[in-house]
């Protein structure tokens, strides 16, 4: 190579180098500090909300925790207190609009108004398509999307005239449907697309909309997931596979990934090597990946069992569920509010 083209690659990589450094810098820089922020987390009783709101808490942000569960917020408010944090526990169904814009008013009596709206509430239901019944897609699309929407209508007033970030929760299951997984995945799909088209428009106000879809995080959620069909034989496949360090993250490395995205207004984050090839794989050869989604199906359980009525996961544990391949799953479920 001559000695001017090796200076020109040299010139050009120095380039490349110090633009890459100047946008690290800018993003440093402009990142949004959560410090004495009102942070309001839907489904922060428990497992990805609990975790966020620890991490949150650690930054100085005053907490609002929304959730059906009231055992479980007082356990979420007195741990949380227990460590200084400021916080607002209040119980509400965020699939009813008149609870959620109830909650809204008294977070803004009590605190204020609304910096940051994290929309993490989520319902689960494993089970072949044919046992799914209309229930379960009223209740994926009442959670997922009607939730999601009634709480950033809600906090939309005050967010225009101030600016703010909302961070809507799906998962990758909103961009690759999964079998078994049906109802979820099209109440996901619904949620992204909401939330992209709500970057795009919301922008001009200032306020910054990101969209998560997270692969398997290690919550320990899966004890409060619905099972149909062979329902010990979904529940323990979904709980290993959930576990696995091959397959899921850690709730608190997924917390991290989540929150630094919401925090520099990125408009999407993926978690996960296995999710993030699988949206790869899925935006260059979709045909390709429903095969081999085809192909996943066929090693799941079949029709029958309970056929289409419903049991928790804690109700279909079985020898293999409670294994040594799901150590991790229940470790997160005592440490994350999940029992």
């Amino acid at each position: 190579m001559k000695t001017d083209e090796k200076k020109l690659l040299w010139w050009l990589a120095a380039g490349a180098g110090a633009l890459m450094a100047a946008r690290t810098i800018s993003r440093t820089l402009q990142a949004y500090d959560f410090n004495g922020k009102v942070v309001l987390i839907t489904g922060g009783a428990r497992g990805l909300g609990l975790v966020m709101a620890r991490q949150l808490a650690d930054e100085g942000a005053r907490l609002v925790l929304c959730s059906r569960n009231e055992r479980q917020l007082e356990e979420a408010h007195r741990e949380l207190t227990g460590k200084g944090a400021d916080v607002l526990a209040l119980k509400c169904d965020v699939t009813k609009e008149q609870e959620v814009n109830d909650l809204i008013v008294q977070v803004q009596n009590t605190f204020g108004p609304i910096d940051v709206l994290i929309n993490s509430a989520g319902v689960i239901q494993a089970g072949p398509v044919t046992e799914m019944a209309v229930q379960e897609y009223e209740e994926a699309m009442n959670t997922h999307f009607w939730g999601a929407l009634y709480t950033i209508l809600a906090v939309l007033p005050e967010m225009r005239a101030r600016g703010g970030r909302i961070l809507n929760i799906a998962s990758v299951g909103g961009r690759i449907s999964v079998p078994h997984l049906v109802p979820y995945s099209a109440s996901k799909f619904a949620l992204v697309g909401l939330s992209e088209g709500l970057r795009a428009e919301l922008k001009q106000y200032g306020i910054m909309v990101t969209t998560a879809t997270p692969g398997l995080m290690v919550t320990g959620s899966p004890r409060n997931a619905i099972a149909k069909g062979h329902h010990k034989e979904e529940y323990a496949l979904f709980k290993i596979v959930d576990s696995s360090p091959l397959t899921a993250m850690s709730a608190e490395a997924s917390a991290r990934n989540m929150l630094n995205a919401l925090r520099h207004g990125d408009a999407t984050v993926t978690t996960t090597l296995p999710a993030k090839f699988g949206v790869l794989l899925h935006g260059v050869a979709p045909g390709l990946t429903a095969d081999i989604m085809g192909l996943v199906n066929r090693m799941l359980p079949g029709e029958g069992g309970i056929g289409k009525s419903r049991a928790k996961g804690y109700e279909s544990e079985s020898r293999l569920s409670m294994s040594g391949l799901t150590a991790r799953t229940q470790q997160a479920a005592r440490k994350n509010n999940e029992l």
